[in-house]
């Protein structure tokens, strides 16, 4: 630990003359995934008097890394300033969401300010229950965690962003908050394929959507709520109204678990009810009812499934009445600022229609472990 300690900010390491930075395809994939736009279109997306200013700022910091997160956060006319000047080369950026390229940079600004207030400010995170990091703020593993960080971000990599980007991505990394890349990909890869060729007008609903209740005891895989909500979805799938199943929850519930909701749900489709592993499609992020939702509106984008038919929302009779309740209506507009979608027809005491919205593909790494 002392040894970690004594990192210094920049280490003084001979380095030959004709190396040149490496490719880091884990800062890569975290950056593509949190910061679409910003990563599109790299470092110079800030313009030159901007950065000039703020590497300045961060310049007369030293060796001190508090000092260069709390310098590296985006204040308002910043994000303003950067927005009215690259919006307009960005508008035709794939990574532009429906309501504009100001409003993603935006997102995407605020977003990296809140990486930096949680993770080196000691600021709480808006569920501090199950997020932030894992050490107490301002204690020593705390302090040799940012020291480290700021390192990484300094040393050169391959297609490097702006620098306060670098630092959130290095934060997340030292303190193996990497949630919102996944690891399991192959696990759903049948079901999406499968996806591509489905013939969506032959069911009833385009996908059953099995929500996550998680546990809070440690080492628990699945919650005994989310053993019924599989019950219910392999039932329902068993009639055949539906083409797939989407299993949505994340690494949330106890804090710091190991496991991933959505993968012990859909271990508990197959095994104990037979459903086949190409009827099931993985959404590993989710960490609160809202997301449930917004997420697999994403799911059901990403599987071409048309977005005029509904899908069918599963899960017990409470949370499925709160669903349906103008309190979860507000607590959407309020963190997500908008519906995930249009919630139907009640079918059951458990099931109830869903009609996904565009709104929900606007990412936004205000949340950095399901953005």
């Amino acid at each position: 630990m002392l040894l970690a300690a004594a990192v210094p900010l920049a280490a003084s390491v001979p380095v030959s003359a004709s190396a040149s930075p490496v490719r880091d395809r884990a800062s890569e994939t975290l950056a593509a995934r949190l910061f679409p736009l910003l990563a599109r279109h790299g470092a110079g997306a800030v313009p030159e008097p901007l950065r000039r200013a703020r590497a300045a700022r961060v310049s007369a910091c030293g060796d001190d890394a508090a000092c260069v997160a709390r310098a590296s956060r985006w204040e308002g006319a910043e994000i303003d300033s950067l927005a009215a000047a690259a919006a307009p080369r960005a508008t035709a950026s794939p990574a532009v969401a429906d309501d504009g390229a100001a409003a993603q940079l935006g997102r995407e600004l605020r977003g990296v300010t809140a990486i930096l207030d949680t993770y080196a400010l000691g600021v709480a995170p808006r569920y501090p229950a199950i997020d932030g990091p894992e050490v107490t703020p301002d204690s020593a593993e705390a302090r040799t965690r940012l020291r480290a960080a700021v390192a990484l971000a300094a040393t050169p990599r391959a297609g490097a962003l702006d620098p306060s980007v670098e630092l959130a991505l290095a934060l997340l990394q030292t303190n193996d908050r990497t949630d919102a890349v996944r690891d399991d990909a192959a696990l759903d890869a049948p079901a999406r394929r499968r996806a591509r060729a489905l013939d969506w007008s032959r069911y009833r609903y385009t996908a059953l959507i099995a929500t996550g209740v998680g546990p809070e005891v440690p080492d628990m895989p699945l919650s005994p709520g989310g053993q019924y909500h599989v019950r219910l979805a392999a039932e329902l799938y068993a009639a055949g109204d539906a083409a797939l199943i989407i299993v949505s929850g994340g690494r949330a519930h106890p804090r710091a678990t190991r496991f991933t909701e959505a993968v012990e749900m859909r271990r508990a489709l197959i095994e104990r009810y037979g459903v086949p592993a190409e009827a099931i499609v993985l959404e590993p992020y989710a960490r609160h009812t809202t997301t449930n939702l917004r997420d697999a509106a994403r799911e059901l984008v990403a599987l071409g499934a048309p977005l005029d038919r509904p899908a069918l929302i599963v899960c017990n009779p409470e949370q499925s009445r709160y669903i349906e309740g103008a309190a979860f209506a507000e607590r959407n507009r309020r963190e997500l600022g908008y519906l995930p979608g249009t919630i139907g027809a009640r079918r059951s005491p458990s099931a109830i229609e869903f009609r996904p919205a565009r709104e929900s593909l606007r990412v936004d790494p205000l949340d950095p472990l399901d953005p």
